[in-house]
């Protein structure tokens, strides 16, 4: 009756004494951590087995994959240093998911979780509703979801337990979002169909995530219901008005009743997945080099995304790091990336020619040697055709290298963008070819909406910008979206790219202001 979830295997795996930094590597994701080969091994097998489960219970495909839509894990001894890791954003994580990454998904998990009670929203949970999110836009990259399927579907799969036999039990209730579940009177189902949660406010949160749990398990464990929810979901996408949608999902003034009845049941439906049907695919481990290893403290904090100050902070540690290493590809390109978060575009373009003289093929030192040449040229204020043509060409050798890598894609298309010259056609194929490759990254999808805005392509946009819209992690990016969608609905595409041009253009005032604005003085 019910095939279409998944499952979820604990990514976290105790603590051993070996203390080499290992690379797992799988189709999906690349696991770093300080661990024995076997542990590393383990934690990606069960990672992999997780996506697995995803595609079994879901009848997903399985197609080839950039290098930089894999996930790329950082395995840290405690939560402790998950939190260091997250600075002020951390004090009350346990792991924590990034999709909006220019060059991929991360995640930062703990080797152990403190508690795996049933009321405990574990990093194992956490990882796992991501995971569901990223597995959703990378599948159904031309499907709109409303938020509250989106979060309920999510957190559906968060609660996936293994059993000793291997096979995987898919609906268990998330106690952590007790409080909520049976809130009706604060969101009922009306509201909920309304739009996103309030990420500002907490309580308000836990009762949109709670409900909407309730309300997707209601929905897809019947088979009468689910059906409902299928032509819900397909009159959305049919460009049907909110009003006529909701009626075919069979919204009425009893459902809150019927949904806190169903809450209050002792046992929900649930369904198991065997172990024979997740086989997982090829896994293989590597220690890293002495250079790679030397610099990952600085590599773990640049990949995390750094601000001004804490980019000045990492690139002093990468040079102290990667300085004994000048011929290992690994700490130069962790150099590199440094070198150009601090804004030190030559420092940057050399240390990448380092990597590249230690191996010709690697695609990071390739774009950040254009990434340099284009941020040399733009703080120069040069124009020369000739100048951008040179940089562009480093982002073209990386897409020959390894076509699919959607990264270099976006940074040729950025490149004309920065140079203040109309994107050709090419660059644009090249950024909806992108988007096509890493749909989870809030970023690209960002970008791809505004091109097929402008190409007046109405439903694509749309499907582009919702999940931005009420994403968690869409940033700076939400509210634009938000607003654009209200502006497509009402008066079409250039309406909703007019909504992009006042947004840009204030980031730009924004910013402007900020770097004229003098520094503090200190007594």
């Amino acid at each position: 009756m019910f095939r279409k979830l998944l499952l979820a295997t604990a990514c976290l795996i105790p603590s051993v004494a070996h203390a080499d930094w290992q690379e797992g590597s799988s189709k999906h994701f690349l696991v770093y951590s300080n661990d024995s080969p076997a542990a590393v091994k383990a934690i990606t097998a069960k990672l992999e087995r997780f996506d697995r489960t995803v595609r079994v219970a879901l009848q997903l495909k399985d197609p080839e994959i950039g290098p930089d839509a894999r996930v790329v894990v950082f395995v840290l001894p405690t939560i402790s240093d998950v939190q260091k890791m997250m600075g002020d954003k951390g004090r009350n994580v346990g792991g924590y998911y990034q999709g909006s990454y220019p060059s991929g998904p991360f995640a930062f998990v703990p080797k152990n979780s403190p508690s795996e009670s049933d009321r405990a929203l574990t990093p194992r949970m956490v990882l796992q509703h991501e995971y569901t999110h990223h597995l959703m836009y990378s599948n159904w990259g031309d499907v709109v979801f409303p938020t509250w399927f989106s979060e309920g579907f999510a957190e559906l799969f968060a609660t996936a337990r293994t059993n000793d036999d291997g096979s995987v039990v898919i609906g268990a209730i998330p106690a952590y979002r007790t409080y909520g579940i049976d809130r009706m009177n604060d969101v009922p189902v009306e509201k909920l169909m309304q739009g996103g949660p309030n990420y500002h406010d907490g309580l308000q949160t836990q009762i949109f995530y709670g409900r909407s749990w309730l309300l997707t398990h209601y929905l897809m464990f019947d088979a009468g219901r689910a059906k409902q929810l299928a032509a819900y979901i397909g009159a959305i996408n049919d460009g049907k008005p909110d009003a006529e949608a909701v009626k075919l999902l069979g919204v009425t003034s009893s459902l809150d009743l019927k949904l806190n009845g169903y809450g209050a049941r002792k046992l929900l439906p649930a369904t198991t997945l065997p172990a024979s049907e997740l086989a997982i695919g090829e896994i293989t481990t590597r220690t890293l080099t002495a250079g790679e290893a030397a610099v990952m403290p600085a590599r773990m904090r640049s990949h995390n995304g750094v601000d001004q100050k804490q980019a000045q902070e990492v690139v002093v540690e990468a040079r102290q790091l990667a300085a004994p290493y000048p011929n290992d590809a690994g700490a130069q390109n962790e150099l590199a990336e440094a070198e150009h978060d601090a804004g030190n575009y030559a420092l940057c373009e050399a240390a990448a020619d380092r990597a590249l003289a230690a191996d010709s093929k690697s695609v990071h030192a390739l774009i950040y040697k254009g990434m340099a040449q284009m941020a040399l040229a733009e703080k120069a204020g040069n124009t020369d055709p000739a100048v951008w043509t040179k940089a562009r060409r480093w982002f073209l050798t990386a897409n020959r290298t390894d076509p699919l890598y959607s990264y270099p894609a976006q940074l040729y298309y950025d490149s004309f963008k920065t140079a203040k010259q109309a994107p050709t056609r090419a660059a644009k194929d090249g950024l909806l070819y992108a988007y096509k490759l890493s749909p989870q990254n809030i970023g690209l999808r960002y970008e791809a909406a505004r091109v097929l805005l402008e190409e007046g392509q109405a439903k694509p946009a749309r499907v582009a910008i919702e999940p931005i819209a009420y994403s968690e992690h869409g940033g700076q990016f939400a509210d634009t979206a938000k607003k654009a969608i209200a502006a497509l609905d009402s008066g079409g595409t250039a309406a909703a790219l007019a909504v992009f041009d006042q947004a840009e253009a204030k980031a730009k005032e924004d910013a402007a202001k900020a770097k004229a604005k003098p520094a503090d003085k200190k007594d």
